[in-house]
């Protein structure tokens, strides 16, 4: 299925998600509700799945009452296959189909590589790298099924480059794996219309951030200021994923976008 040609479409036909409907996961708070966020403001009608099934419903009806769209809440347990067929069952059942998935759930435990069990590696790749896979998959199949394409957005991260420093070899291995993903499912699935992109994303500040141990003991601000004299923001990485989920980046595929300050230029 070619891509058509929009170059003489305007800037506000380009933007707009109207008549688009996409998942989030991971959508109850930080990343994934500012995603969401955005992706409503543009018009698109939402599922947003989280695991704290209370905030998934939070960010929902507050995304329909500020922007008028239809937005659903589920319960979702990414490392599960079932509980994401049935989140984009949801999706197709009552709002018709799938244009756009993000895969944002995920989590960033730390542990020494020599004090870690299998438990805490397999969790980490399971919620990670499985759960990235398993909403790749199922988004595909009711793409492939409507036919008429879509796009998929991955959240990776700049761990996902290069090494990060002690503590953190299963997030690492789970994020590299998710932009090796990327570019394999952008290979099997650009015939059927189906984009797929990853955002790697150096650390944001979101509000589990700034409540944690750490991000009371440090100045956060000053701790992940990048090139640009700041740090991150949920926004920051939601705009890029605006970017990608609408046709502004219809000529893209396979690519990993760097949300990083100039990280990884250093």
């Amino acid at each position: 299925m070619p891509i058509p040609d929009v170059s003489d479409r305007s800037l506000g036909e380009l933007v707009s998600l109207q008549g688009r409907t996409a998942v989030v996961t991971g959508g109850a708070q930080g990343l994934g509700r500012a995603i969401a966020r955005r992706l409503a403001e543009a018009g698109a009608s939402l599922v947003i799945g989280d695991l704290i099934e209370a905030g998934a419903r939070s960010a929902a009806d507050d995304l329909a009452a500020t922007f008028g769209v239809t937005a659903l809440a589920m319960p979702l347990d990414v490392a599960d296959s079932a509980s994401i067929a049935a989140l984009a069952d949801t999706a197709v059942n009552q709002l018709g189909g799938i244009d756009i998935w993000v895969n944002n759930a995920g989590i960033y435990p730390s542990t020494p590589t020599l004090e870690m069990s299998d438990d805490e590696w397999n969790r980490v790749v399971r919620i990670n790298l499985n759960g990235t896979f398993f909403g790749c998959r199922e988004a595909a199949r009711r793409m492939v099924q409507g036919a008429r394409g879509g796009v998929i957005v991955n959240l990776s991260s700049v761990a996902g480059i290069r090494g990060r420093g002690p503590r953190i070899s299963h997030y690492v291995a789970s994020k590299h794996g998710i932009i090796g993903l990327t570019q394999q499912l952008a290979l099997e699935f650009a015939e059927d219309g189906i984009r797929v992109l990853a955002i790697a994303p150096s650390v944001m500040i979101t509000p589990g951030i700034e409540a944690s141990p750490r991000g009371g003991q440090v100045d956060l601000e000053r701790a992940h200021a990048g090139l640009l004299g700041r740090a991150g923001r949920p926004d920051d990485v939601a705009r890029v994923v605006l970017f990608c989920a609408s046709d502004l980046s219809l000529f893209m595929t396979g690519s990993t976008l760097l949300v990083d300050a100039g990280e990884m230029a250093r």
